[in-house]
């Protein structure tokens, strides 16, 4: 799977760079690419920065998930800004826009939902993401003991005490 991902990803980004270059020419491609590169680190970093402020000022049960999620858009959106290539900058700088990131949220929510279905949490609408609940086959009916021992062993006690639940440990110490 990650290498038809890879596959996939160079193929759109030598599409990209044989259009561009055939379009704009060499040195032009070039420069937009080193444009997009540093834009978006510049947005990379500010979203960071606001991300880093928000989770210092607390989370509370209301936004907590939106704020997990935009938190996971922030870094997706980073890491594909860093990578080479035009293509992958632009879908990291749309997922760095607070606009474009409240469009993706839903759509991480259930991506997510669907990848780990035991998980249930608050989604980002205020409703309840639910899962398949865990099926509990096993069942073991027990009773819980608290022993408390008053009486404390010395080492000759306790291998005397393991040698009398051996097989043949009598004619043992009549040997020895």
């Amino acid at each position: 799977m990650a290498m038809r991902l890879f596959l996939l990803y160079a193929v759109v980004e030598l599409a990209v760079l044989v259009a561009l270059v055939s379009t704009l020419g060499f040195g032009w491609t070039v420069l937009a690419l080193a444009g997009a590169f540093v834009l978006g680190l510049a947005l990379a970093g500010s979203q960071l920065r606001r991300h880093l402020r928000r989770l210092r000022s607390g989370l509370t049960a209301a936004n907590a998930a939106g704020t997990v999620t935009d938190s996971a858009l922030v870094a997706l959106g980073t890491v594909l800004v860093v990578i080479p290539g035009l293509a992958s900058s632009a879908l990291g700088a749309l997922l760095l826009l607070p606009p474009t990131r409240a469009a993706a949220r839903p759509v991480v929510t259930a991506l997510a939902a669907r990848r780990a279905p035991l998980i249930v949490g608050i989604s980002t609408v205020g409703g309840v993401a639910v899962g398949r609940a865990p099926r509990r086959t096993d069942y073991i009916d027990g009773e819980v003991l608290d022993v408390s021992d008053d009486v404390t062993y010395g080492a000759d006690d306790v291998n005397a005490t393991v040698d009398e639940y051996r097989p043949g440990a009598e004619q043992r110490r009549l040997t020895d």
